[in-house]
């Protein structure tokens, strides 16, 4: 009879714990692998979002360069337009001028000359007015900031700029009003009234505009002029609030009045030790005498251009001439002589719209 085989509870046993230790294992690398692809599908989806975020403003900003670069090449394009068509108004002014000056030189009837005169000023605000609309894409940084009414910047064609820049003022008694006959009102008139006058304010606020926008490593001087130069300060820097500050209130408190002898004025720029390198001459006529008191109350207007022209020989050659000229009635030649000095002396030329500064 055969032998009953017996089974091993030892052997059962070790092999139930091994398949189930082999289970086990595979079940928590089945889980912790699903974990990482579901954490990478996240991370992923994450990811390509931020992706696509990126994408997208790039490609907002490609449009909105394009965009600039178009209003740009439109902005170029109108400048030089205007810049050509400056150029071509100013050729016009310089002709009007010569034919006034033939004119006045040949004794030629009073109506033919205040036509060319009209016309002139009539080109002359077509010119303020294109610089005016090309001052916002050319405006540099001021050095202080100056408060007020209107576009302060458009000034394209003056040269602000130089180590050292003068600013000489005139102080005159026509700088009291545009007419002959109210400037000589006013200036007989309490100093408070005097200093108020409309046209000196203007050109108080004309020399605030320079002094905001000379270069900030530029040193500066103010001197107002009449019969003789009277300095309101040394060279300054710019950037010094309290020294710009105490010049201006020197300025704002000055009292403009008798004649004006531009010759006196420029043989004291002859006399600095520091040289500017530019100067800034705000005005509103030719000079109404010389070195001297005038012998009469009257002078005509052969006599004031013989006092210019004295005055310009003293004058350093290489020293540009800013010329900022205010209106004055009575002074046809004027314009045509002083537009002529910026022109040799390779500076600019102004004469401000009334809204100016």
């Amino acid at each position: 009879m055969a032998r009953k085989r017996e089974t091993s509870v030892f052997s059962l046993s070790f092999l139930d714990i091994m398949s189930c230790g082999f289970g086990a294992v595979i079940l928590v690398f089945i889980i912790i692998n699903h974990g990482s692809e579901t954490h990478s599908q996240e991370l992923n989806v994450t990811l390509m979002a931020e992706v696509k975020k990126l994408e997208e403003e790039v490609r907002i900003g490609a449009e909105n360069l394009v965009v600039l670069r178009n209003a740009m090449d439109e902005t170029d394009g109108d400048i030089a337009t205007a810049e050509l068509t400056i150029e071509q108004l100013l050729e016009q002014i310089r002709q009007l001028q010569q034919q006034m000056l033939e004119l006045l030189e040949s004794d030629s009837s009073d109506e033919e000359i205040a036509s060319l005169k009209a016309e002139l000023l009539s080109i002359e605000e077509q010119v303020d007015d294109l610089q005016n609309s090309t001052a916002a894409n050319n405006a540099g940084a001021a050095v202080r900031t100056v408060i007020g009414q209107g576009y302060r910047q458009y000034l394209t064609g003056i040269r602000v700029g130089g180590d050292r820049i003068l600013i000489l003022l005139d102080a005159s008694t026509s700088m009291l009003h545009r007419s002959i006959v109210n400037a000589i009102r006013l200036g007989l008139m309490a100093p408070d009234e005097k200093i108020a006058a409309e046209k000196w304010q203007r050109a108080v606020r004309t020399v605030e505009w320079v002094s905001a926008n000379v270069p900030p490593d530029a040193d500066i001087q103010l001197v107002v002029f009449n019969g003789e130069p009277i300095p309101l300060s040394g060279w300054i820097n710019a950037t010094s609030e309290t020294d710009t500050e105490a010049m201006l209130e020197r300025l704002r408190n000055h009292i403009p009045e008798g004649g004006s002898s531009l010759v006196n004025a420029f043989e004291y720029v002859a006399t600095l030790d520091l040289p500017p390198d530019n100067i800034f001459l705000i005005t509103d006529g030719l000079p109404t005498q010389g070195k001297g008191e005038p012998r009469t109350p009257t002078i005509s207007s052969s006599e004031r251009v013989r006092l210019f022209r004295n005055a310009i020989g003293t004058l350093n050659d290489n020293v540009p001439v800013n010329v900022v000229l205010f209106p004055m009635e009575g002074d046809p030649m004027a314009t045509p002589y002083y537009w002529i000095l910026a022109q040799e002396t390779a500076g600019s030329f102004l004469a401000p719209s009334r809204d100016w500064p």
